[in-house]
């Protein structure tokens, strides 16, 4: 069972306020024994039982502790308490990154690693909000965006299902042309790392302001995911990559399938060597404060996509939550209100 959120406050010292309180309960009680003195005055005891029968019982202090509780809400609102919760998210483009080079033939991922990688980006894809556009960039000796980030489910399933297998593994490329495809008027140029042009700019885009690093993770619109499952072996290098995306903002979420311990794969005569670099994404995701998953199978990548639906729909967020209690404190005050005049006539 999960635990209750904990709670902060932005305004802890108005806390101390709750121990007004035990002076309340204190002068309840106070005030009960005052009254019982005042009514042993009356000669004739059966018209006080008659006059104060119907409010013997439990149902006499059911309204006070009612106020009671709903003082003690409204003071925790007052300090402006906040909470980690899990609420939708705010991100409205997700960059596939896909590695396409030719080790992802190799079938030790049934039925091989580029199939299964397919069919789990699609299903990812299917299990998306709709308002969540989804872009596709391919890499391999290098990288090439194959679908601009669209609404359109159909557009990007197809650009996934026309993957060609290539040589050569460029994982920093992947990243950067992610970037470029998200912020295309930034101007990030590419000639110089990817040996592509830089994204063309909106026509009437107005000019670029100097950039101004951020904190990493702090972007909430978009996130990029990227599959491979080799080490890069050209290209800019990976973890240089991947502090442009943390000084963006951008998480990059990354995912390895196929052998961690490596092994030769032999296709068209020739053959090579594959091994899982998963230092190097474990370090990409830790730059830009996202997280690695690794995927031996095919039904742990399918996992893999699943938990990263979630993620995408959800995120947790530190978030005031003084409103809740107002209206909670509110609700209490009405209910003790109302109870003491249904049963006695009188607010009391």
């Amino acid at each position: 069972m999960n635990a209750l959120p904990r709670l902060d406050f932005i305004w802890p010292q108005l806390l101390w306020l709750l121990l007004l309180l035990p002076l309340l309960v204190l002068l309840y009680v106070w005030l009960l024994h005052r009254r019982k003195k005042v009514t042993v005055r009356y000669a004739n005891l059966a018209l006080v039982r008659e006059a104060i029968g119907r409010s013997a019982g439990w149902r006499r202090h059911l309204p006070p502790m009612l106020m009671g509780l709903a003082l003690a809400t409204l003071i925790l609102a007052s300090a402006r308490p906040t909470a980690l919760l899990s609420l939708p998210s705010q991100q409205e483009t997700i960059i596939l990154a896909m590695d396409v080079s030719g080790s992802m033939r190799a079938n030790d991922v049934q039925p091989n690693r580029l199939v299964a990688a397919q069919e789990a980006a699609k299903a990812f894809i299917a299990a998306l909000p709709r308002n969540v556009r989804v872009g596709v960039v391919q890499f391999a000796g290098t990288a090439a965006a194959v679908q601009l980030p669209t609404h359109s489910r159909e557009d990007v399933v197809a650009a996934i299902d026309r993957f060609q297998l290539q040589r050569g593994t460029a994982t920093g490329s992947g990243i950067v042309l992610s970037l470029a495809t998200l912020f295309p008027e930034a101007g990030i140029d590419l000639s110089q790392i990817t040996g592509q042009r830089a994204m063309p700019r909106a026509a009437d885009a107005p000019p670029s302001p100097d950039f101004v690093p951020v904190e990493p993770g702090s972007y909430g619109s978009a996130a990029i995911i990227m599959l491979t499952d080799g080490r890069a072996t050209t290209g800019p290098d990976p973890l240089e990559a991947a502090r442009m995306a943390a000084e963006r903002g951008v998480r990059v979420y990354t995912v390895g399938i196929g052998t961690k311990e490596g092994e030769t794969i032999s296709f068209e005569g020739w053959s090579m060597r594959v091994q899982l670099d998963e230092e190097s994404l474990k370090s990409i995701a830790q730059i830009t404060h996202a997280n690695y998953f690794y995927a031996g199978t095919a039904e742990d990548l399918k996992r893999v996509y699943e938990s990263l639906s979630t993620r995408i729909a959800l995120e947790r967020k530190e978030t005031e939550i003084s409103a809740l209690l107002a209206a909670l404190g509110a609700l209490l005050m009405l209910s003790a209100a109302g109870l003491s005049i249904w049963w006695f006539g009188r607010i009391a």
